[in-house]
């Protein structure tokens, strides 16, 4: 199944900061980093289906990513 998809416009200094953040990540690119925080932010309010439980490799793979973003120690 192929996805479509379409164009966001993003202001070139944030496109910097990002491009600083995901280095040493699992992000392969700006897109990849946006499209996951994006949908992070869905989930968040709700318009998505019903979050399912994590299992403790998902819960573990969620918390590389984010101290690898340097969100947590």
């Amino acid at each position: 199944m192929s996805e479509k998809y379409g164009i966001i416009k993003v202001p070139e200094e944030l496109i910097t900061k990002i491009k600083e953040r995901i280095q040493g990540t699992e992000f392969n690119s700006i897109d990849e980093y946006a499209t996951f925080v994006l949908e992070e932010v869905v989930k968040e309010t709700g318009e998505e289906e019903p979050e399912e439980v994590f299992s403790e490799e998902d819960e573990h793979k969620v918390k590389e990513r984010l101290r690898a973003l340097g969100y947590l120690d």
